[in-house]
């Protein structure tokens, strides 16, 4: 790791700063969990009702901060169950992984909606001043809804370039914890790992960050999980990115 050199806590000769979205930037991170939760629990109810509930430390583990499919298929692996690929087309009362993952997409749309997103004020402070200071910035997310939220909370300006679920999908960019779609973001606005800086909240994509060689991985604990996010590959964690500014 490059030593902090700025009043903005980045390394020497960073060009652009990755931020993921979801418990980053917004709270959108609380709606994805309640969405998977009902989601995962309406299946095992049926399917499984022998199986403990999903709770939030199934979350942290399987499905932050992964696509959508990612994380059906992780969890269920970890509680031993097999269903069939299926379709993207498929139905979400559908038994396969794609009609439970499109089931998760109709329910977190749904909350989206009706109970509307909540930005962290410090980090946007801390977005502002990074583009303030001539650097890039890219929001880097596993969502298929980014754009939804990017509209609804005013951010779409204040970032340079967007890499997200619907866009991994089209260029076939492996998720997170793999660091394609955040190599992918560096390079979008210019720069590479070398002179980028990642923030995100989730563990998978805490340890995205470490694999792809950036300068720095700014870890962002807003449930209590510093530690797990330093073992995975944060350099620095904070609870809000406003504790980096001057």
């Amino acid at each position: 790791m490059t030593a902090p050199a700025n009043p903005l806590g980045l390394p020497a000769g960073t060009r652009a700063c990755l931020f993921d979205l979801d418990g980053v930037l917004t709270s959108t991170a609380v709606l994805h969990a309640q969405a998977w939760k009902e989601m995962f629990d309406e299946f095992l109810t049926v399917a499984a009702p022998n199986q403990p509930k999903f709770d939030r430390r199934d979350y942290e583990r399987f499905v932050d901060g992964k696509p959508r499919l990612d994380g059906t298929h992780d969890f269920l692996a970890a509680r031993g169950i097999v269903l069939p690929t299926g379709d993207e087309a498929d139905p979400p009362d559908a038994a396969t992984l794609w009609g439970l993952s499109n089931r998760k997409n109709d329910l977190i749309q749904e909350l989206i909606r009706t109970q509307g997103v909540e930005v962290y004020p410090g980090s946007v402070d801390y977005v502002r001043a990074v583009r303030a200071a001539g650097l890039r910035t890219a929001v880097v997310t596993s969502s298929a809804n980014a754009v939804q939220v990017l509209e609804v909370t005013g951010l779409t300006d204040l970032f340079d370039a967007r890499i997200d679920g619907v866009v991994a999908r089209e260029r076939h960019l492996k998720g997170k914890p793999a660091p394609d779609t955040f190599l992918a973001g560096a390079e979008a606005v210019g720069a590479t790992a070398a002179d980028s800086v990642v923030f995100e909240d989730a563990l998978a994509g805490v340890a995205a960050g470490r694999a792809g060689g950036f300068s720095l991985v700014v870890g962002v604990d807003r449930v209590g999980q510093a530690d797990e996010l330093r073992a995975h590959g944060a350099d620095v964690v904070v609870t809000d990115l406003a504790e980096l500014l001057p």
